[in-house]
């Protein structure tokens, strides 16, 4: 028997990803509530999983072996479709929707199912909770409103948790062009340099200033700056590859950490760069503006003690290229 669809799923499904939160490692929030569940319905197994396309992901199980299900053999895509009271199921081998399921027929030969939706702020139904026996059981009136209650905490805990990312991003992200700022541009290139010391895998950095932007703020204002701004920052995100990183440290000036590690696909990828920016920006005012940039390298290698080291190149290099 086909799981059921509920009627918005893409919608559902947008908001559960706007969590970004599937595939993440166990964290304590969630695991206490399971613990919760376990002791307050003496059960010996509770999850809190997430409803993915194609299957049902665990945030937090105790005892449950797997860390996800299909979703054509998950029940909690049935409790999906009760947004507004728990799905129980007191005994599932008796229930013809359940007898023939490999979780009831083979192990863990499961009995007893009961899950509660997990609704967002907007009405969508992102997972369950739910706690599960080998034992038929019943299920009344005060244990379903309890479980509904814990559900409210599991929600809380995913809000809280998407808001403390979203903040944190903010804390890294560029207002303007919504590139990296300079604490994350920094915070990685530490990573990348003691990635690179173990695995001996090189990185260049590179460090740019737009050429004559100052013109463009003079003549025009500066939401006009401001608009080509974002153009550049586009212009040279569409230049490096995805896991590359592009940052915007504030007024005219950029960086770029690339996996180029030699130095003739550096020069190749810095010629893009110049050509990209260099054409002609058509603002939303109908004008027309020039900008140039000078782009200087460093690429790290194990005489580099320090992100220091490696930033100092990059701005010798930098000032090199602009008194030419």
């Amino acid at each position: 028997m086909p799981s059921p669809i509920p009627e918005n799923e893409p919608e559902r499904l947008n908001a559960l990803r706007s969590y970004d939160i599937l595939d993440t490692p166990p964290e304590m929030d969630f695991d206490a509530l399971t613990r919760i569940c376990t002791h307050a319905f003496s059960v010996p197994a509770a999850v809190i999983g997430l409803m993915d396309a194609h299957r049902l992901w665990f945030k937090s199980r105790i005892g449950l072996e797997v860390p996800q299900l299909d979703r054509q053999i998950a029940m909690c895509a049935h409790a999906l479709m009760t947004p507004n009271e728990a799905f129980v199921v007191e005994d599932l081998l008796l229930d013809p929707r359940f007898k023939d399921n490999p979780l009831v027929a083979q192990a863990p030969k499961l009995r007893f199912y009961a899950g509660v939706p997990l609704i967002d702020a907007d009405g969508y139904a992102l997972g369950t909770l739910a706690v599960v026996d080998n034992q038929p059981r019943t299920f009344n009136d005060d244990q379903r409103s309890a479980l509904k209650d814990i559900s409210h905490l599991v929600v809380s805990s995913l809000e809280n948790r998407k808001r403390a990312l979203q903040l944190s991003r903010l804390a890294m992200t560029d207002y303007l062009t919504g590139l990296a700022n300079r604490v994350q541009f920094e915070r990685v290139i530490k990573s990348k340099i003691a990635h690179a010391r173990r695995s001996g895998e090189p990185f260049s950095l590179l460090q740019m200033d737009l050429d004559d932007f100052k013109n463009v703020n003079t003549r025009f204002g500066h939401a006009a700056g401001d608009e080509a701004l974002v153009e550049v920052a586009r212009r040279l995100s569409k230049q490096v590859r995805a896991e590359d990183l592009v940052a915007r440290f504030g007024g005219n000036e950029f960086g770029a950490i690339v996996r180029q590690n030699t130095q003739d696909s550096l020069a190749l990828l810095i010629k893009r760069i110049v050509q990209a920016v260099s054409e002609p920006i058509l603002l939303s005012n109908g004008e027309k503006v020039n900008i140039g940039i000078s782009v200087g390298k460093a690429t790290f290698t194990d005489d580099i003690d320090s992100l220091s080291d490696l930033l100092t190149l990059a701005d010798q290099a930098l000032y090199v290229v602009k008194q030419r």
